[in-house]
């Protein structure tokens, strides 16, 4: 194999709780819309017939606590706080009664969104990547290995900025569980060990702004938080 013209980036990686090893991320996919409350706040209709997907480049991935810069292009950037699935076992055509064994562990994150530019996609019909796979969009607190927590399916998920509460909501909320996510993802793609599942957000989504902080929780998985500095 030849050379490289240019060293290649370090893989993304996220922090395992408890452990000096790190979960090396290969792939990030984000349901959408998948707690109902949060679609009527869209204006959208809940769709319980099947989730949908969109992705973001794995090297968007922070650390929860970091501080990164309000991105460029936008007036409208929003927090949406999520359960994360992290896959340990790849597969494909999972049934959903074994999804869950293809799980390694859960983590608390945000999937940072530049609103404006999603709604003007979402109007003329074109894709929301410009809107959704944005730097340093995808936070990603420590991950809790499902041998030590199990597979939480209910538990209270919240975020606060600067102290005041925006999102709540319980993750039996969830239109489609963590296991139909999986099996339903697994009919279109080879899951593989790496593979992050943003899996939706809560109702209560909301704009920030430049030296704001964000802080979030999910019962029984983890915490979140981030810091919203100055445009580069």
């Amino acid at each position: 194999m030849g050379e490289f013209v240019f060293s290649p980036p370090a893989p993304a990686a996220v922090a395992i709780l408890g452990r000096s090893e790190r979960f090396p991320i290969r792939r990030i996919f984000c349901v959408g819309r998948n707690y109902a409350a949060h679609a009527k706040e869209m204006g959208v209709a809940v769709d319980r017939d099947a989730p949908f997907y969109f992705t973001k480049a794995s090297d968007h991935a922070v650390a929860s606590g970091s501080k990164v810069p309000y991105p460029p292009g936008t007036r409208n950037y929003h927090h949406e706080v999520e359960l994360v699935v992290a896959i340990g076992k790849g597969g494909f055509r999972i049934p959903e009664s074994n999804a869950l064994d293809h799980v390694f562990g859960y983590g608390c994150g945000l999937d940072m969104t530049r609103r404006d530019l999603q709604a003007a996609a979402k109007e003329k019909q074109r894709p929301w990547d410009i809107g959704k796979d944005v730097e340093q969009s995808a936070v990603v607190g420590d991950i809790e290995p499902a041998a030590d927590i199990g597979h939480p399916n209910r538990g209270h998920i919240e975020l606060r900025v600067n102290g005041q509460p925006k999102q709540s909501g319980d993750l039996s909320d969830l239109i489609h569980g963590v296991a139909a996510v999986i099996a339903h993802l697994s009919q279109y793609y080879h899951l593989q060990q790496g593979d992050l599942i943003f899996t939706g957000t809560p109702e209560g989504v909301g704009p920030v702004k430049a030296g704001d902080r964000l802080e979030g929780s999910i019962e029984g998985v983890g915490t979140i938080a981030l810091q919203i500095e100055d445009p580069l």
